[in-house]
C-alpha cells in the first residue's frame, strides 16, 4: 500500500450525526466505517444505484429498513436492497459503529434520496 492509499483510509468525513470513513473502494463495491453519536441518526434515505450490507461493530444500533424496525448489537447485520428506505439511529448513551459494504455500479455520495432529515438536508 502506498502512502496516498493509506492516508485515504484514515480520512474521516464529519457529518452532524457523527462521521464516516472509506476503508476501501474498487469498481463494484465500497467499504465504509460509520459512527453515529449518542442520540443522533442519519437521514431516512434510499439509494437508486446501490444496495448495502450493515454489520454492527460497536454499540446497539436502531435500524429501520422498509417497514421493519430492528435493534441490532455487535456482530448482527442487515441487508438493505436497492431502493429500500432505511435509517441508522443511536438511541443510547454510547457511540454506535457499523461497517457498511455497498454494492453497485455507482457508489457516489450523491446517490442519496433523503425522505426526512434532522439536520435540514432534505
Amino acid at each position: 500500500m502506498n502512502l496516498s492509499t493509506a492516508a485515504a483510509c484514515t480520512d474521516r468525513t464529519a457529518r452532524p450525526w457523527g462521521w464516516f470513513e472509506t476503508l476501501s473502494e474498487v469498481p463494484g463495491h465500497k467499504i465504509k466505517r460509520i459512527r453515529v453519536l449518542p442520540g443522533q441518526q442519519i437521514s431516512l434515505q434510499r439509494h437508486h444505484q446501490r444496495a448495502e450490507h450493515w454489520v454492527v461493530v460497536c454499540g446497539q444500533a436502531h435500524i429501520s429498513v422498509g417497514a421493519r424496525s430492528l435493534e441490532l448489537g455487535v456482530g448482527q447485520h442487515v441487508d438493505i436492497a436497492l431502493g429500500e428506505v432505511h435509517r441508522l439511529a443511536n438511541r443510547t448513551r454510547e457511540p454506535v459503529e457499523i461497517v457498511e459494504v455497498q454494492f453497485g455500479n455507482y457508489l457516489g455520495e450523491d446517490d442519496i434520496e433523503r425522505m426526512s432529515d434532522d439536520y435540514g438536508r432534505t
